[in-house]
């Protein structure tokens, strides 16, 4: 089946902005462009029959009391702090979170927005975290009041709730080289995420700031099993890093069992840091240590965040950065 048209396709086509599109389409801001402009735009649509989706706009008029969260994979531990947050934060202003789950498909992503749009939501929190990120550039274009949490906005100029995640990645470094650590691997997440970029890039500058041999490995997913296999191919690869940074708890955890896979011990042959302290980091064998992130608090600062843009009716992309802390448990020693 074809894909609908967009607002973005019939910008490309006529070449022009596709804040121009939705003005030239609007009957309320049409004035607003010259003459020859909307003729163009309006032959560019009819060619791609495109229709503009009145819904959204009626977001602009209309309350609903009901704010969309889209989240990529509600069986991640991290997201349900994050929703519970928004939820304590929304509900006693009379609002309620309907949320959405993608499975980390940008097609589904597309799909759940289109019937958020359609259900006339006041609002939309964005928990997923692809840079390209079409389905955010199409709710800005559209005006739809929205806030990104746990990741940047990037290109969309919407507001942020993120942990500092920098921050945690030099004080995971810092420690371990405080321990003696000098063979340092990360494990970074999927490239397209922006956590995965801060993250990449913090491990990158702090390993040429402490002097540290630090090497990143690229993994396919946020997952238990794209940890081990990346840690596989670490161990098959030649010589053992000391200690690996993991870009979520969930990966560290797949280090966990590539290591016991291969008859190596945690800490005593290789340290292992995760990244969020997700439930139960703690109680894992060995416990471990991790950067923690505060998720509920997040899910509080987006929603305070999206009413305050329903408010004002005025977008900004300011940046909210919550401070994180490294929490040392037993997955970490001294070098052997």
């Amino acid at each position: 089946m074809s894909r609908r048209a967009t607002i973005a396709d019939v910008a490309r086509l006529a070449g022009v902005h596709p804040g121009t599109v939705s003005r030239a389409l609007n009957s309320r801001t049409e004035g607003q462009v010259n003459p020859e402009t909307i003729r163009r735009v309006r032959a560019a649509a009819r060619q791609l029959g495109y229709t503009p989706n009145s819904i959204a706009r009626g977001l602009r008029t209309s309350s609903s009391m009901t704010i969309g969260v889209i989240v990529p994979d509600l069986t991640n531990p991290i997201f349900p702090p994050i929703v519970r947050g928004i939820e304590s934060y929304l509900t006693p202003r009379g609002y309620s979170a309907l949320v959405v789950n993608t499975d980390g498909s940008d097609e589904t992503e597309r799909l759940v927005f289109q019937s958020l749009i359609q259900r006339q939501v006041d609002g939309l929190i964005f928990a997923t975290g692809h840079q390209g990120h079409s389905t955010a550039t199409e709710a800005f274009e559209l005006d739809v009041k929205a806030v990104m949490v746990n990741r940047e906005s990037g290109s969309v100029p919407y507001p942020a709730a993120v942990g500092d995640d920098a921050q945690g990645i030099r004080a995971s470094l810092a420690h371990l080289a405080q321990l003696g650590h000098q063979r340092i691997v990360h494990l970074a997440g999927p490239t397209g995420f922006s956590t995965s970029q801060v993250r990449r890039e913090a491990f990158v500058a702090g390993c040429a700031a402490l002097g540290l041999d630090g090497t990143v490995v690229e993994t396919a997913a946020y997952t238990v099993d794209a940890g081990q296999r990346s840690m596989e191919r670490v161990i098959s690869g030649g010589e053992l890093p000391t200690a690996v940074v993991a870009g979520n708890d969930l990966l560290a955890l797949g280090v966990y069992h590539a290591l016991r896979g291969n008859a190596l011990r945690c800490p005593e042959d290789v340290s292992v840091v995760g990244f969020n302290d997700m439930p139960f980091a703690g109680d894992f064998e060995p416990a471990m240590t991790t950067v923690r992130v505060p998720h509920f608090d997040l899910g509080v600062e987006a929603a305070r965040l999206l009413c305050e843009e329903i408010e004002t009716s005025v977008i900004t992309a300011i940046k909210v950065v919550l401070p994180v802390e490294l929490v040392i448990r037993a997955s970490t020693g001294p070098v052997r």
